[in-house]
């Protein structure tokens, strides 16, 4: 009876891994297989189709020889630090107002979730049309009679960056509010009786007790914040085109631009390459301290 309860099972394994093997083959070969030939046409002199030649790291020290990548460089971590600091915060203090059990709980949780439902062209676009002092805001309140009225970010070298940061906080800031309510449903009620019973603050008690119980949910959202921040292309696309000049060029669009309309891969994916690199340095230590970490702890 044993042995055949153990065959029926390891046929199950056996369809059951046969039916993921599509998958892997798409993961192996077409993702971490074009991964792996576009780290190497970034040794090459490649330009408008791939060459087999190697040149070293000459690619690489022109990509950092070129302001214009520097400046998508530091736009990125300026981008970066504000919207991951301000939608963590925004997200959390959220996540506290819903979970006070507040009337229309189904409305609020919504109307903060659903800009991420959005794709960044569109939240892009809307922010362009807000922003744009032909059009926007500045054009409506001049209208209403406040002619002295400015708000020109979108066009302003010195305050796009701004712009950027605050379109993409309503775009992520859901994400962040419905993983830690999420979290904060499956507090057990006798933890926020003991810390009433202890006289413990409120502000200490989710300080000190409750955001490090949600850790998980926390590194989540900022792992998937992380890899948006990466990937923006289509939402600076939409709202600036990198402008004005290179005020907001980011690093995906440099990417873009010198595959398709400069004709040069090797630049381009030295570029990538780069990114590449630095998201396994962030994302590394994060999954480490989650997953082996962890493992080490209960050995």
């Amino acid at each position: 009876m044993q042995t055949a309860q153990l065959t029926r099972h390891m046929r199950r394994n056996t369809a059951a891994y046969l039916a993921l093997l599509p998958m892997a083959a798409i993961v192996v070969f077409a993702y971490l297989g074009t991964m792996a030939w576009s780290v190497r046409l970034s040794f090459t002199s490649s330009r408008m189709l791939p060459r087999n030649d190697f040149v070293g790291f000459d690619q690489y020290a022109q990509l950092f020889g070129t302001s214009r990548w520097l400046t998508s460089l530091e736009n990125f971590v300026f981008i970066a630090i504000f919207f991951l600091a301000i939608c963590f915060v925004l997200g959390t203090l959220l996540a506290i107002f819903i979970d006070q059990n507040v009337r229309a709980e189904g409305l609020f949780r919504t109307a903060f979730l659903y800009p991420y439902a959005m794709s960044f062209v569109v939240t892009g676009l809307m922010w362009q049309w807000i922003l744009n002092p032909d059009l926007g805001i500045e054009r409506t309140m001049r209208n209403l009679g406040f002619s002295e009225f400015v708000l020109d970010w979108v066009v302003n070298s010195d305050t796009v960056l701004y712009a950027v940061v605050l379109a993409t906080v309503w775009h992520g800031a859901g994400l962040v509010m419905a993983l830690l309510l999420a979290g904060l449903r499956g507090i057990d009620t006798d933890l926020w009786k003991a810390t009433r019973i202890d006289g413990i603050p409120l502000w200490r008690a989710y300080a000190f007790i409750i955001l490090p119980i949600l850790r998980p949910m926390i590194i989540t959202s900022l792992v998937l914040l992380s890899i948006s921040i990466v990937k923006m292309y289509d939402l600076i696309i939409a709202m600036t085109n990198g402008g004005p000049g290179t005020a907001s060029e980011v690093p995906a669009k440099f990417i873009m631009d010198n595959l398709f309309e400069r004709a040069n891969i090797g630049l381009a994916t030295a570029a990538s390459t780069t990114m590449l690199v630095t998201v396994l340095l962030i994302i590394a230590p994060v999954l480490y301290s989650q997953y082996l970490g962890k493992k080490g702890t209960t050995a």
